[in-house]
């Protein structure tokens, strides 16, 4: 594996197994649903093992713009089991107008949740991003803030998103689209309102926010599908710690999964229902794993995870199965060109990604030398060849640097990635770590 430090090409070379007992870097998801409410709470909390990429840096400078003290931005090169971040919270309602646009960098997480923060501070603000978050579709979450009684407004419904803080009221929502985001956009602006904030999902997303919010202190009820909790309440710091990543994590077992005698434990994984649809993927295509679970932290289960290769077998992914591997489908895209096989319908939403995830997925692994077909709503991977090796785009999107990646070292010639250096928002390190554990 070879990289010029700043240049956004990497060369994945072919390996035989990939073995090792790798920690994992603090949850990206976990981070921001931390730091957040502890901007609302009073008093400082701590968070432990914070997510070291640029989209969780990117939350923290936005509140830091906000009026927020937080300590320990320049932890970014700590390592990861080390950083701790530090967050004096200025109470509900207590955020400061911005001096100036609040950048959210690549992160929609950082867009979209905080957006559901200032629909209820009493001031204007505007969020933008990068060209890709500017590309990405608001309406969804300028909906049902504007039903609360904020005043939004976004350059054909895409940032930047200008955001007229008002006082709210609380609201019964459904999301017509599964999306963990605009669901705690909904649930952080009914922090702020009059009355109860309710929201139904038709199916479920992942629940971090739900469990964090308890963690400082705010009573919410959950049944059924339905989350309901009264505004007003105060939030009172904290002192957690973010469990490993799981995304993280699924690329390490994509890599175990793929290659035979690959044999690779993960250690304090976030092992949260709504994030490890992957694993039971993982074991239908073949692969063996043991769970050990560990103490859990704040509302977070947690273990450490072993991996090993078995025989590959196709898998058929449907609409039912999406919101729980959404952010999976990439890295199991590439488990499936090291052999058996991967057909995905009803996942017309990873268009609305980074990028357009569906096409950029199979634009770079068939410029890998994979069989790979595109479908409005999915796309459709054959493992009947390997690899030869070549050329993909990440195309501004990490999960995808990744995804091609640990379909590469399955192919018979090295093969570059260009625009690699996009990794760097949810796992810096990424390529070193792969270029470790892989043997030739």
């Amino acid at each position: 594996m070879s990289h010029n430090a700043g240049m956004p090409s990497v060369v994945v070379h072919p390996a035989s197994r990939v073995r090792g007992h790798l920690p994992i870097p603090g949850d990206k998801s976990i981070s921001h649903r931390y730091a957040l409410p502890a901007a609302l709470a009073e008093g400082t909390t701590t968070i432990s093992r914070y997510a070291p990429g640029a989209d969780c840096a990117s939350t923290l400078s936005c509140l830091a713009a906000l009026g927020v003290t937080i300590d320990g931005r320049g932890a970014a090169n700590a390592h990861p089991d080390q950083r701790v971040v530090a967050i004096q919270g200025l109470g509900l309602g207590g955020l400061r107008a911005p001096a100036d646009s609040l950048d959210a960098g690549n992160s929609g997480t950082t867009l979209r949740l905080l957006a559901g923060v200032l629909a209820g501070h009493p001031f204007e603000s505007v969020i933008t991003g990068d060209e890709s978050l500017r590309g990405r579709p608001m309406r969804r979450i300028i909906d049902p803030l504007s039903r609360m009684g904020a005043q939004l407004r976004g350059n054909d419904d895409r940032p930047p998103i200008a955001i007229r803080g008002t006082a709210l009221h609380g609201i019964h929502y459904t999301p017509p689209v599964a999306s963990a985001q605009v669901k705690s956009a909904v649930l952080l602006a009914g922090l702020h309102a009059s009355g109860d904030t309710v929201v139904t999902e038709r199916q479920a997303t992942r629940d971090h926010t739900e469990r964090a919010l308890p963690v400082f202190g705010v009573s919410l009820t959950r049944a059924n599908g339905t989350i309901s909790l009264r505004g007003g309440q105060r939030l009172r710091a904290a002192e957690v710690q973010v469990p490993g990543d799981a995304s993280s994590a699924a690329c390490w077992a994509v890599a175990a999964a793929a290659l035979p005698g690959s044999d690779v434990t993960l250690d304090d994984v976030g092992l949260n229902p709504t994030r490890i649809g992957f694993l039971s993927w993982l074991e239908r295509a073949g692969a063996r794993i043991e769970i050990s679970s560990g103490v859990p932290v704040g509302d977070e289960p947690i273990g450490s995870l072993r991996i090993r290769h078995g025989h590959l077998t196709a898998l058929e992914i449907g609409p039912a199965d999406v919101p729980g591997a959404i952010d999976e489908l990439p890295v199991l895209a590439a488990l499936a060109t090291h052999g058996g096989a991967l057909r995905v319908t009803g996942a017309g939403e990873l268009r609305h990604k980074e990028s357009d995830r569906i096409s950029a997925l199979v634009a770079g692994l068939r410029g890998l030398g994979g069989h790979v077909e595109e479908q409005a709503d999915g796309f459709q991977v054959l493992g009947d060849r390997q690899l030869t090796g070549g050329t993909a785009d990440a195309a501004g999107d990490h999960r995808l640097a990744m995804a091609f990646a640990l379909a590469a070292i399955g192919a018979q010639e090295p093969s570059e990635i260009h625009h690699a250096d996009i990794v760097d928002v949810s796992y810096p390190g990424f390529f070193d770590i792969l270029a470790e554990i892989s043997e030739p």
